[in-house]
């Protein structure tokens, strides 16, 4: 008999396939048979980064090829490593998510799995042109996981780059402010406001300060990493079942910004993952425990319903429907998670996609835009290579599959089920209760 987890599987695995047959459709062709993508198609520029644009492409093409076993996807990922491996030295950004680590990051990935040598000299490269550009404390204004230093070391880290990684955080030691309960960092110079979750604030700085301390042996990262973790947690205010912390303090951009968030980037889907990691290095259950509360307050939202104007109006892995899939996913795998309220969110990206014979995208909702739908998305971000990635996993777990990635995404880290390899170089115990 047909579960209804498994016949739901089957519909995301479709639906998947037909966010792949419109993504590589507006794929457009570079120089020596390579392949590149726009942010938008109406775009007339290529982007090349991990967040909007063909790197971010790269990982679901490698999961793709992995979840059918068909070549194809593995040609497109070779042809997309060629047009990346052109933008190295073209692109004027060293970040994770914007820049050229995140380009290495994939061209890695690409060698790794496909053996494209060339891909791996292109991603030595781009590492070795980061690397040239440090100013001895930063690479720039930002100073955070998607544009500065956090997500330049633990991008380097995951291609392979041990030292850049350690050179990345090591500032992060003398540039940290004392709160009462822990540490923070500024966002950027000139902005009063801390902001305090993964994207920019200081859990993006945690999560990699953690990572990579943990994979180089560095105690001093990873107490510091704990130190900012005891500041943001110390800002809580859902306990003691839930867990939300405001976007920042003072509010950055009121007006602008929500105050309160769910998704990856600003809210309890992205601290979660940042939890998780600190279970698997401290070995503490304090951080199952706020992972568990991250995941009550996400669960008690009312998500994925668009509750007023404003709310919860992107499907995508950032800030959207898929990223909390991710999360599902993950528990699914870890602590057998019922798929109740993952089936939710897979029927919700059903109803809400654009199927036609060109495939299946995803249009944004911006409600103070006239017209409020936005145009689909091709990357990671916002768009369709973040989607498919997770309708891919989730496809795979009625059956029994394969739980984990093809590409482990930076920010997201590996399920831990007992027998995971979680590099538990370094163990420490966290100082604060739950």
């Amino acid at each position: 008999m047909t579960t209804p987890e498994a016949w739901q599987a089957g519909e995301a695995e479709g639906l998947a396939v037909d966010g792949l047959r419109w993504l590589t459709g507006v794929a457009r062709e570079t120089s020596g048979a390579g392949l590149a993508w726009p942010t938008k198609p109406s775009d007339d520029e290529l982007d090349p980064t991990l967040y909007g644009g063909t790197a971010g492409v790269v990982p679901v093409l490698l999961e793709a090829w992995r979840h059918f076993g068909d070549d194809t996807y593995a040609d497109t990922a070779l042809r997309a490593a060629r047009g990346l491996a052109d933008s190295v030295d073209a692109i004027d950004d060293d970040s994770l998510y914007v820049g050229r680590t995140g380009i290495a990051l994939a061209l890695r990935a690409v060698h790794e799995q496909l053996g494209d040598t060339a891909a791996g000299a292109a991603a030595d490269r781009a590492l070795d042109l980061v690397r040239s550009h440090f100013d001895g404390t930063r690479w720039g204004e930002l100073f955070e996981l998607i544009g500065g230093n956090a997500g330049i070391g633990l991008g380097a880290f995951l291609a392979g780059d041990a030292d850049l990684a350690v050179l990345a955080l090591e500032p992060y030691l003398r540039t940290a402010e004392q709160t009462p309960a822990g540490v923070q960092w500024a966002y950027r110079p000139g902005v009063d406001a801390r902001l305090h979750h993964v994207s920019h604030g200081t859990l993006g700085i945690v999560l990699a300060l953690a990572r990579v301390g943990a994979g180089t042996g560095r105690t001093d990262l990873v107490e510091l990493a704990l130190a900012g973790a005891a500041d943001v947690v110390a800002r809580d205010e859902a306990g003691p079942e839930g867990f939300l912390v405001p976007h920042s303090t003072p509010q950055y951009r009121p007006g602008t910004a929500a105050r309160i968030s769910y998704g990856w980037c600003h809210g309890p889907a992205g601290d979660a993952h940042v939890f998780r990691l600190l279970r698997d290095v401290t070995a503490d259950p304090v951080w199952a425990t706020l992972a568990d509360r991250c995941w009550h307050s996400i669960t008690h939202s009312g998500l994925p319903r668009r509750l007023h104007p404003g709310f919860w109006d992107n499907n995508g892995r950032c800030c959207g429907t898929a990223g909390v899939l991710a999360l599902a996913g993950d528990r699914i795998a870890e602590l057998r998670d019922p798929y109740d309220f993952a089936g939710t969110l897979v029927s919700d990206l059903a109803a809400r996609a654009i199927r036609d014979t060109a495939g299946a995208r995803w249009s944004n909702h911006e409600h103070r835009a006239t017209p409020p739908d936005l145009e689909p998305r091709t990357g990671w971000a916002m768009g369709n290579a973040g989607i498919v990635r997770e309708l891919l996993r989730y496809a795979r777990l009625p059956q029994g599959g394969n739980p984990t990635y093809a590409f482990t995404w930076p920010d997201q880290p590996p399920i831990h089920t007992g027998t995971t390899d979680t590099r538990r170089e370094c163990t420490l115990t966290s100082r604060f209760p739950p």
